[in-house]
């Protein structure tokens, strides 16, 4: 809890970058009290949770897995991650998916991990492949940034 404004900047600055979210800059607009709120409700259900990096004491990016609250789903979630800009390409993404999936492993409630990435963020994917993700399916022209300008939504998943 004594993160969640820093993980809520993090988040802020992502959304304006504007290339790796389906979100919007302009919608997002949650404020920190009620960024408080979703990361409280994170860490009360069992089959969720954040984990953030640090660096020298400063919070530089973090994880969140959100499982599914119908019954015929609750084995399984999604994930999200965010690293602050100055701190990618350091393996900080791929640090924090591993302790996602030993925190999963370790977790008799979640069977599947999911994600989804947009088809333009290579790096992204190659990291995901690289800890054993495969692409489960794709969602075509699903996100529009512009005139004619679409982007592929692609589906991955691993079993834990």
């Amino acid at each position: 809890m004594d993160d969640a404004e820093t993980i809520l900047n993090i988040q802020q600055a992502v959304v304006i970058e504007n290339q790796y979210l389906i979100l919007a800059s302009e919608e997002f607009d949650r404020t920190t009290e009620q960024h408080k709120n979703w990361i409280q409700n994170i860490l009360e259900n069992e089959r969720d949770t954040i984990i953030v990096a640090e660096i020298n004491g400063a919070v530089v990016g973090w994880i969140v897995f959100q499982s599914k609250n119908l019954k015929r789903l609750s084995h399984t979630g999604y994930f999200t991650t965010m690293i602050h800009k100055d701190y990618r390409g350091m393996g900080i993404g791929k640090m924090l998916i591993n302790d996602l999936l030993n925190w999963a492993e370790k977790n008799p409630l979640i069977e599947k991990i999911s994600l989804g990435v947009l088809s333009t963020n290579l790096r992204a994917i190659a990291l995901y492949k690289s800890v054993g993700f495969v692409e489960e399916g794709r969602k075509i022209k699903e996100v529009k940034f512009g005139e004619n300008e679409y982007v592929d939504d692609i589906l991955m998943y691993k079993l834990v």
